[in-house]
């Protein structure tokens, strides 16, 4: 497994990691994805320490809660081996303060998190979401008292937009405040969009990508194709909504180059698409989301080789997008390139 740095931290990352979203998996969405016990999420684990996995993810707003209580009682007696990245903002119930990240509820949640975890500190704790209604002084504030106080190691955000994360970390450099050394973001294949402007701000400020979602909402897994219906077992039957949105022709011009790319290397549709990413600009690591064993072994093939750069090529071919205004000048004329070449 290979380790790279989180961003400006020192913190050394696998460049795979592990999500949980299916632990305890309760609700029309984190239920459809599975419902992993504390049993197999031990046995889970233990594949993923043998490889060199040592970071998991997680959020308080998993299945409510179960997510951070099932994994916490699977590093019971191991916790010294992992790195725990949980995530907090976002609504947890129907009260004024059961929402957002005010210094209030910074301080609840952050205790709450640890109680479920087992643990008394978090390596990595992200803001799940923007909170447009809490001054950005005061989020921040709280979040460096409670590195202060030994509670939290390293702190970023996730699914923010580009102003919000420079803004945050101007803050954080005006006051002398804990800097988001990661940001939590959708990219993959089929999702591109992270390129346009966080993957260039993350590249200027040394903030590490944690990509969620590496296949697309798992479409990228090699069972949906061109002239099939989707499989009776696929998740996006009652999943889709929940995600980012693709056009069938593109998804099908992707898939085919994956399945081209996959028989000249003999690897997996998803061991392709993971690969790719790990070769993106900023990434420090791809979140692998497993329901069994099965499926996390196959994911885990993703590193120890990489595409050629004919590969890429072709892959970054079938997958683009027109950029959007004002990006679209750089990519299209060679003036504006010259002044800001994209990064990919």
């Amino acid at each position: 497994m290979e380790y790279r740095n989180l961003g400006a931290s020192g913190l050394k990352v696998p460049t795979l990691s592990f999500g949980t979203g299916t632990f305890g998996g309760t609700g029309p969405l984190f239920g459809a994805w599975g419902n992993t016990d504390v049993a197999e999420a031990r046995r889970l684990i233990d594949v993923c320490l043998d490889a060199g996995v040592n970071l998991f993810d997680t959020a308080d707003v998993y299945s409510n809660g179960a997510s951070e209580e099932v994994l916490g009682e699977a590093l019971r007696g191991r916790r010294d081996k992992a790195l725990i990245s949980t995530k907090t903002g976002l609504p947890m119930g129907d009260g004024p303060n059961d929402a957002g990240v005010s210094r209030e509820r910074l301080i609840r949640v952050v205790d709450a998190a640890l109680r479920r975890l087992k643990t008394d500190y978090i390596d990595i704790l992200q803001l799940h979401a923007f909170d447009a209604s809490t001054p950005i002084e005061e989020t921040l504030s709280t979040l460096d008292n409670l590195v202060r106080a030994g509670k939290l190691r390293y702190v970023g955000c996730s699914n923010f937009a580009g102003w919000e994360v420079m803004r945050s970390l101007a803050v954080a450099e005006k006051y002398g405040y804990s800097r988001y050394v990661a940001h939590q973001v959708y990219y993959s294949l089929i999702g591109r969009d992270y390129e346009w402007e966080l993957m260039p701000l993350a590249k200027h400020q040394n903030v590490g990508a944690l990509v969620w979602s590496p296949l697309g909402w798992g479409r990228l897994t090699g069972k949906i194709r061109r002239g099939r219906p989707l499989p009776s077992t696929s998740r996006l039957h009652a999943t889709a909504d929940f995600g980012p949105p693709v056009e069938d022709e593109r998804l099908y011009r992707i898939v085919d180059a994956l399945d081209l790319i996959a028989q000249e290397t003999g690897k997996s549709v998803a061991q392709v698409a993971i690969n790719w990413l790990l070769q993106r600009p900023t990434v420090s690591s791809v979140i692998l989301g497993a329901r069994n064993e099965e499926q996390l072994r196959d994911n885990l093939g993703a590193v120890g080789w990489a595409l050629s750069a004919e590969q890429v090529a072709r892959l970054d071919a079938a997958s683009t997008v027109e950029a959007p205004y004002p990006y679209f000048p750089y990519r299209r004329q060679a003036g504006f390139a010259r002044l800001n070449p994209p990064l990919v």
